[in-house]
């Protein structure tokens, strides 16, 4: 089963309205100060931890808020003060910072503690978590959706102007274009002055050093979190599946699926890490006599971008990944078995053929020979990777590895200017 969707996490939010309006009555008295407050939905990673580094090297005062607590000990081994979230010291520590950061909503920190007052207002930044491929936000019907079919139009209405309200505290929305910058102003109803075309933070470690010393690091790092992987150097395949808004994930593969699987991968000394969505459904558990397949949830990684360089190849569906690993780049196919209901119910933006191509699989059986002929073929691998880099021209407009620095100085920027003592 599915470990959420907006339907629940709505009805979570409508039953909350009142520790909502509680917040909002604390923070209207309660001055704004200069710590940075940061969180993460997917743990310590993401734009989010590329920012605290940034931040720290300027002095800032910074927390980091959790209630993980395996979250809790990998923040402060990175030297990090740690708060938890949900208690009543993460609820004053953010309603009493001055810059908010987060990646994947507001409820990264404390979510009741976020409202201005009648001594200033924080600064928050939503550095999001992905270059869209699938509508988001205000751009899909999802979002809306009513947890209750009982006056369900009323209620997902009601629902769009609390979303739309929420997304209208975000001062800082950082993009990787301007074309993201469009998918993003219309999926959070933001004026165009509060998106910033400035690369993406979480995606800066894709630029930096040479393409050898990005692949030599990744490779080390996928060893040390999968220390079964074949010796020699095997070419490995991640296979990455979108969320499907709570629905069941219609790709996991048959049991003679996971063999043809098994007997592609052996003839091209290669192996195949699965990495299901975090929120998704879907058992992707190969059975027995299966040796070429791995596990690569984010409970083994949780920052799957440190290791895009380490790979070979992707297969995914409609995942923002795809625009990650065009930085790389990496030649990518395509596995979409319900690419039409999808697109009805969700949407793209743009035609999915646009960064598809004209024949993504629609089944394991459909997909095996592009794998193959992939891992086979010189030219073939070529090819996509081509792709994948004019598809990276069209959405990256930096390739620099320096956007959390620009990220950085847009958000000082908003901020009242520190005296020479209070920046040492």
């Amino acid at each position: 089963m599915a470990s959420f969707s907006f339907g629940a996490g709505n009805a979570r939010k409508i039953a909350r309205l009142p520790l909502y309006v509680l917040g909002r009555l604390v923070t209207l008295i309660v001055p704004r100060g200069q710590v940075w407050v940061f969180g993460c939905g997917a743990g310590v990673g993401d734009g989010p931890l590329q920012l605290w580094h940034v931040a720290a090297e300027h002095d800032r005062d910074a927390l980091w808020l959790t209630d993980d607590p395996d979250e809790a000990r990998t923040a402060s081994a990175l030297g990090m003060t740690v708060v938890p979230k949900s208690s009543l010291a993460g609820f004053w520590a953010t309603a009493r910072a001055g810059v908010i950061v987060v990646a994947y909503g507001l409820g990264d920190v404390n979510p009741y503690a976020l409202s201005g007052g009648l001594f200033g207002r924080p600064v928050i930044a939503q550095l999001w978590h992905g270059i869209p491929l699938k509508r988001i936000g205000l751009d899909a019907p999802e979002t809306a959706r009513s947890p209750v079919p009982v006056a369900a139009p009323l209620l997902s209405r009601a629902i769009g102007i609390l979303y739309r309200a929420s997304a209208r505290r975000i001062d800082i929305l950082p993009a990787a274009s301007h074309l993201v910058r469009g998918r993003l102003e219309t999926a959070f109803g933001l004026p165009e002055d509060r998106i910033v075309v400035t690369g993406e933070p979480r995606v800066d470690v894709l630029s930096r050093g040479s393409a050898d010393e990005r692949r030599e690091n990744a490779r080390a790092l996928l060893r040390d979190v999968i220390p079964d992987l074949p010796e020699g150097e095997p070419r490995l395949v991640l296979y990455a599946p979108t969320w499907r808004d709570g629905d069941t994930d219609p790709a996991v593969p048959s049991e003679a699926d996971w063999r043809a699987i098994d007997e592609t991968l052996e003839r091209h000394d290669a192996v195949l890490l699965v990495r299901s969505h975090r929120l998704g459904a879907g058992e992707y558990a190969p059975p027995a006599g299966v040796r070429r397949v791995r596990r690569l949830g984010a409970d083994v990684l949780a920052d799957i971008t440190l290791a895009l360089p380490g790979l070979d190849a992707l297969v995914t569906d409609y995942s923002s990944l795809v625009y990650d690993v065009a930085l790389v780049p990496l030649p990518v196919l395509f596995l979409a078995p319900d690419v039409a209901a999808y697109a009805r119910r969700r949407g793209f933006y743009g035609a999915y053929r646009d960064v598809a191509g004209d024949e993504p699989a629609t089944t394991w059986t459909e997909l095996l020979p592009q794998l193959d002929a992939l891992l086979g073929d010189p030219e073939v691998a070529a090819a996509h990777t081509r792709r994948s880099r004019e598809l990276s021209d069209r959405v990256h407009a930096f390739r620099d590895g320096r956007s959390t620095e620009r990220v950085y100085a847009a958000i000082a920027s908003r901020l009242p200017q520190r005296t020479e003592s209070e920046s040492k």
